[in-house]
């Protein structure tokens, strides 16, 4: 028998930002996700059927075949997004050192995500997050939506292992888990011992982290009977410009 999960410390929504500032990271429970987009439920599990759909994940350099997922580009400025052309995924080997230095083309977020009641509610409110936490200014979000199975026996969320991504603010929004165990999520202190360990397992529970003060990763999923998975939108937002190994260009000025 497998041991229950660790329940997610909940953070009200009305104190993330001071959370954030304080710890590093908060979490909000799916009433508190709601709140803070200015959605309901209902809108947000609206989104989730999207995540059927996900194309493999061709990147993955540890010859594994379990993730799927898309990948979209905005500009946040205040209440205002701009989706901006398709370009790659990228990060440096510093932070990633699985698939650093390398550009990753994906798939795009499928534009009736992109049109739904909940979808730019969601990013605002990231943006007056990381605003909150930063100073307001334009943010560079990238948007990802992914699907961990258990098509190997076992998935891993995050195969590079405990990280930060190079960012502002990082937010992790659990969409739906089926059939699985595992997949606990990990936050600790970048420069101390000090951590959390806790398992999502409503849908829209969602933690928010300060890229600056934590790394944080997830444990790899097993199946329960037959196969399984866990679906995310992770949400990264960054100021002065997206990552990418070219020179910053137009967007960011």
């Amino acid at each position: 028998m497998s041991l229950p999960p660790f329940a997610a410390p909940v953070t009200p929504p009305g104190d993330v930002a001071s959370a954030l500032r304080g710890h590093g990271h908060g979490v909000l429970d799916p009433r508190g996700f709601a709140a803070m987009t200015g959605s309901t439920i209902a809108e947000l599990d609206a989104l989730r059927m999207f995540w059927d759909d996900l194309p493999p994940d061709t990147f993955l350099r540890d010859g594994g075949h379990y993730r799927r997922r898309r990948h979209s580009c905005f500009i946040v400025r205040g209440e205002s997004i701009e989706q901006v052309p398709h370009r790659a995924h990228w990060q440096p080997v510093e932070y990633n050192a699985l698939h650093g230095g390398l550009e990753r083309w994906f798939e795009p977020i499928e534009a009736a995500v992109i049109a739904s009641p909940a979808w730019p509610r969601v990013l605002r409110a990231m943006g007056l997050l990381a605003s909150a936490l930063r100073g307001e200014q334009p943010w560079f979000l990238e948007a990802h939506q992914f699907r961990i199975d258990t098509t190997d026996g076992i998935g891993r969320p995050t195969p590079e292992g405990a990280h930060r991504d190079g960012v502002d603010l990082v937010a992790v929004a659990l969409v739906g888990r089926e059939g699985i165990k595992g997949g606990e999520t990990r936050v600790f202190d970048a420069d101390g011992p000090t951590g959390l360990r806790f398992t999502m397992s409503e849908p829209w529970t969602c933690l928010v982290l300060d890229d600056a003060r934590v790394i944080h990763e997830s444990t790899p999923i097993q199946p329960l009977d037959g196969l399984g998975h866990r679906d995310t939108l992770v949400l990264t937002l960054r100021a002065g410009d997206f990552q990418g190994p070219a020179a910053a260009g137009p967007l960011a000025r």
